[in-house]
């Protein structure tokens, strides 16, 4: 399984390798699939852009995520954050950085998994709860 973090922004320090490691071991460890995907952290101006295109939102959001192919799974796909809007979250949260990207990260993963928490009645969510608490730095 490969996961790549990229960092596409200055604004924010962000620990790209904790968060790959974060990542590949979410992935593993909670067994719901082995195949690769990427994470993309980007600025506020980046993220209007992709939610405007892709949301028709004219505003940054915190996370999207990308599915590559449905037919093929051995790649799923594309998680991006916003590195600006997940460090006002952590402030606003009372939580470091890292915790937030993580939060971030297992709700983009479940996405990409085809979970949908404006469709699912609560699944999306209560299985997104279970992973922050048993996975996520309790910083």
């Amino acid at each position: 399984m490969e996961i790549l973090v990229l960092n596409r922004q200055r604004g924010e320090k962000v620990p790209s390798g904790e968060l790959r490691e974060f990542a590949g071991s979410l992935a593993r460890s909670a067994g719901l699939s082995d195949a690769g995907f990427s994470v993309c952290l980007v600025s506020d101006r980046k993220m209007q852009t992709y939610n405007a295109t892709y949301r028709s939102i004219r505003r940054p959001t915190d996370v999207l995520s990308f599915l590559d192919d449905p037919e093929d799974r051995s790649y799923l796909g594309d998680i991006v954050i916003s590195a600006q809007t997940a460090s006002r979250q952590a402030a606003e949260a009372k939580h470091s950085l890292r915790r937030e990207l993580e939060i971030l990260i297992v709700h983009g993963y479940l996405h990409l998994l085809g979970y949908d928490h404006e469709t699912d009645d609560g699944d999306m969510m209560r299985l997104q709860r279970k992973l922050i608490r048993k996975y996520c730095h309790g910083e």
